[in-house]
């Protein structure tokens, strides 16, 4: 497009203090012919260029612009390139990183490695994100509502909502919307959505209040929690929850208070943990996961493999 190409032409410009005219079209895929126009359109926006004939001359900016030259420093174009790459790890692209390269006058710090901060944002579920990603993004940017089967905690059901942000949070994505069936505004979770469809209804766009996305929005239902762990598990506890979350007894063993968010996520949790875990508080959450825990030995007691693969329907 053409503005984009403009826009990049201006950073050039800022960044560095004189250039050519091919070299702005080897950098722009363009013709010279287009650079000339594209040159005599900003001037005409009011940007004081100069150009300047002979073997030293080419395009610049007026000399008593040069303060602009500071809009960004190298080190802030580096983060913005490692933050849009971050966002091109989701669907394996390289859409944004081309164009902040051509933003940061086709610089290869980023691609010669002396980037310092790399960012993946990619997960298990890749191959279901992107699809959903690319779609909300059209949905948001053509203000059309969304369709789409939803699986929360308090059941599944049919959802239409007008999309306005996508928000990665917490190692998940999330679309803020106003949802017509509970007639407000609602975070609903990428991987709990399916048959995401783009709705023909558009949508007049109405005022719309940022989410609140304090951890006890993300995750309500804090449970105070006092559990004891074997030695070995310090690793996990110290990258699940921080060095502060646990206190070592003179046994060895782990001492661990936490507010946790969910108790079904909890015992989930707990039990990855086997033999090595003991849930102290809350008492009744305690009697809750040994009430499950009986019956998972009774099932595992009372039927043998021989008898479950009788049950099974073979193809």
């Amino acid at each position: 497009m053409k503005i984009d190409r403009l826009i990049g032409i201006l950073s050039v410009l800022l960044q560095k203090d004189v250039v050519t005219a091919p070299y702005l079209a080897e950098q722009f895929e363009v013709s010279r012919r287009t650079i000339n126009r594209d040159i005599e359109d900003l001037c005409k926006a009011g940007i004081p260029i100069v150009t300047k004939q002979g073997t030293s001359g080419g395009i610049s900016i007026m000399e008593n612009y040069k303060i602009e030259r500071t809009l960004l420093t190298n080190t802030e174009m580096l983060d913005i390139l490692a933050g849009l790459r971050g966002l091109d790890s989701i669907n394996g692209t390289n859409r944004y990183g081309q164009l902040m390269e051509k933003l940061s006058v086709g610089s290869s710090d980023f691609m010669s490695g002396s980037q310092s901060v790399l960012i993946d944002l990619s997960s298990w579920y890749k191959d279901s994100l992107a699809p959903k990603i690319e779609l909300i993004r059209n949905a948001i940017d053509n203000g059309r509502e969304l369709s789409f089967f939803y699986y929360s905690p308090t059941g599944e059901s049919e959802r239409n909502i007008e999309p306005y942000y996508l928000i990665f949070r917490w190692s998940s994505w999330y679309v803020w919307g106003w949802c017509k069936k509970r007639r407000d505004f609602r975070l609903f979770k990428l991987n709990r959505m399916d048959r995401l469809q783009i709705s023909e209804t558009s949508f007049p766009k109405r005022p719309v209040p940022l989410p609140d996305l304090k951890d006890e929005q993300i995750f309500p239902g804090g449970i105070r929690v006092k559990a004891l762990f074997d030695a070995s598990c310090k690793w996990r506890l110290v990258e699940e929850f921080g060095t502060g979350c646990f206190t070592e007894l003179p046994d060895g063993r782990l001492l661990f208070h936490a507010d946790y968010t969910n108790k079904e996520n909890l015992i989930t949790w707990l039990l990855t943990f086997r033999e090595q875990a003991e849930l102290l508080e809350p008492v009744e959450l305690r009697e809750e996961l040994l009430t499950a825990l009986r019956k998972t030995l009774k099932q595992y007691e009372t039927h043998t493999r021989k008898e479950i693969e009788d049950e099974i329907p073979m193809d």
